[in-house]
């Protein structure tokens, strides 16, 4: 204890390491025996900006899910702790591929070593590829875990599902998305045919695209980004705020020139980014 009060007197005197006096990390801790370690680094010296655990997929080669959102939230001061859903040896793109899937009872293994050793505090959730009900069913456990220590959660959830009307996961998977993990989202960042897929709502159109995003609010997210919607030629964002439940949300649009070509791994940097910039921009006007 003595160790952990200096460390904290030492720190706060250097306000560059980005700790303040409020930070959770030096709340008592009775349960500890004087001979166990201190709290790793890691957590001694939090990010500024959050801790973010994140639950994707990975590959040897390439750039998907962690490898994608890992590195970039890291340049924005984040702490990232990864959780690989899948390890493979690439993206199910090519011809084959090969490597192991994490099932739902690994994924809790995982959480409560993490709980075993109180790591379990965290500013967000980021979830993005999930390959089956019994791991999507434990990610809602690990929501509603996360929450019970931090209420503040911010949980961001990509629902992978599949793209240009052709799903690539198991259709009992988007029931859960509509019905369980829709109301307990923070960010909701769907493309145009996961959207539609939740919503039940055809959209043709910029309009269709905001009221998918009404939609979606009512159902849980403030937070609701359709990433690509196909219309004339061009890729069209829209994004809309729900700041509170009884107001209209705020709502923009981008256009983004196609590009004809395919491209993977670029839906899970936007929604790491997403996650990312929304909170530092929050963070800078508060």
């Amino acid at each position: 204890m003595l160790l952990k009060l200096k460390l904290k007197s030492l720190l706060e005197g250097h306000p560059q390491f980005g700790i303040s006096r409020d930070t959770h990390i030096f709340r008592s801790r009775s349960s500890r025996s004087p001979e166990m370690a201190p709290p790793i680094l890691s957590l001694a010296l939090p990010s500024e900006t959050g801790r973010v655990l994140s639950i994707q997929s990975h590959t040897v080669q390439g750039y998907v899910g962690n490898k994608s959102a890992v590195f970039p939230l890291q340049l924005l001061g984040y702490d990232v702790d990864p959780i690989n859903s899948v390890q493979f040896s690439n993206h199910t793109g090519y011809p084959t591929f090969k490597g192991q899937v994490l099932n739902g009872q690994q994924l809790w293994d995982l959480i409560e070593g993490l709980g075993a050793n109180d790591l379990l505090y965290y500013t967000h959730l980021l979830t993005g590829y999930i390959g089956s009900v019994s791991f999507l069913n434990t990610v809602l456990e690990v929501v509603n875990k996360l929450r019970s220590i931090n209420p503040e959660l911010t949980y961001v959830c990509d629902p992978v599902m599949g793209d240009e009307g052709k799903l690539y996961v198991p259709l009992e998977l988007v029931s859960v998305y509509r019905e369980k993990v829709v109301p307990v989202a923070s960010m909701l960042t769907p493309n145009q045919f996961e959207a539609e897929q939740l919503t039940g709502f055809r959209i043709g159109s910029e309009r269709d695209g905001r009221e998918a995003c009404n939609i979606l609010h009512a159902a849980g997210p403030s937070k609701v980004v359709i990433t690509s919607i196909n219309i004339e030629g061009n890729l069209l964002l829209i994004g809309s705020h729900q700041k509170e439940k009884d107001q209209s949300p705020e709502q923009f649009k981008i256009v983004i020139p196609k590009i004809p070509t395919y491209f993977t791994g670029t839906g899970d940097l936007m929604t790491a980014l997403l996650l990312g910039w929304s909170n530092v921009m929050r963070l800078k006007i508060s």
